[in-house]
């Protein structure tokens, strides 16, 4: 099992927005017909089993969207014809030095461009989201880190944390200019329906019925679906958002090999561990 992930079950991610009791009434629901699901957050902390320590899979993902986001944010800077003020933020941060890589990026980017087009650079409000139970604390010691990172900012930046799901309202109505997510959005809002008898899988295998596949696409569209929605809200006339998350290479087989294969490896191991507990 990979030592960065606090829960075995990748696919929850808590709701927010509500007040206590709703929330709660929520939880004790959901807890009552899946006992065994909790929220998801990465394993904190700097240590050797970390996130921090073990994201290196995630760092070159941002390297190669580095030019996608570059684009966005340079177009993003023209159509708004070069704003005093900018609001910026990263859903799913996590926690560790990735949480800053691109939010470090998105500063240069902004002053770097205003400086070649003869532009004063815009105060810029960082705002890093991940679930209440994220790691925040180890990801503003790197604050350091990130300060040496944006060697080109002549004007002020500013850093927070964002406390809660994206699939809920975070941000007041057309506040945002910029949103950023990387490998964030495949984390679902809740366990999908339906998969009550697929009890030798934690997730979609190369073995698994056409209809647990259906059940995982259709959670995937209903949130993806309320992600946009709530960021539409949020977000100001001509914002941009840039997005990854894990596709597949083909849409002839959807349980192909490359979309799930490390999943059945996983149920794999989990199911011999549990043959040698009870032998």
């Amino acid at each position: 099992m990979d030592s960065r992930f606090t829960h075995s079950i990748p696919t929850l991610r808590c709701s927010n927005g509500k007040s206590e009791n709703e929330r709660k009434n929520g939880d004790e629901e959901r807890m009552s017909k899946y006992s065994y699901v909790s929220p998801l957050c990465m394993s904190g902390g700097d240590g050797y089993n970390s996130y921090s320590t073990n994201s290196l899979l995630q760092r070159r993902v941002l390297s190669k969207a580095k030019p996608v986001l570059v684009k966005n944010i340079r177009e993003l800077m023209i159509n708004l014809n070069f704003p005093t003020y900018i609001k910026v933020a990263d859903l799913g941060c996590s926690s560790g030095q990735n949480t800053f890589l691109a939010m470090s990026e998105i500063i240069n980017t902004i002053n770097v461009f205003c400086q070649q087009r003869n532009q004063n650079p815009p105060e810029i409000d960082c705002c890093l989201n991940d679930l209440p139970n994220n790691d925040f604390n180890t990801t503003f010691k790197f604050i350091q880190f990130f300060n040496e990172k944006n060697i080109t900012s002549k004007e002020s930046y500013f850093v927070s944390g964002v406390p809660g799901s994206f699939y809920s309202r975070l941000f007041p109505r057309r506040s945002l200019y910029f949103v950023h997510s990387s490998y964030g959005l495949h984390w679902l809002s809740k366990v999908p329906e339906g998969l009550e008898k697929s009890k030798m899988s934690v997730y979609i295998t190369n073995s698994s019925p056409l209809s647990t596949y259906k059940a995982y696409l259709n959670q995937f569209q209903r949130d993806f679906a309320t992600f946009l929605k709530l960021r539409s809200e949020e977000m100001v006339s001509n914002g941009r958002m840039v997005l990854t998350f894990i596709g597949r290479s083909t849409i002839d087989n959807p349980l192909h090999r490359d979309c799930c294969h490390f999943w059945t490896l996983l149920s794999k191991s989990l199911r011999d561990l549990v043959v040698e507990v009870f032998m």
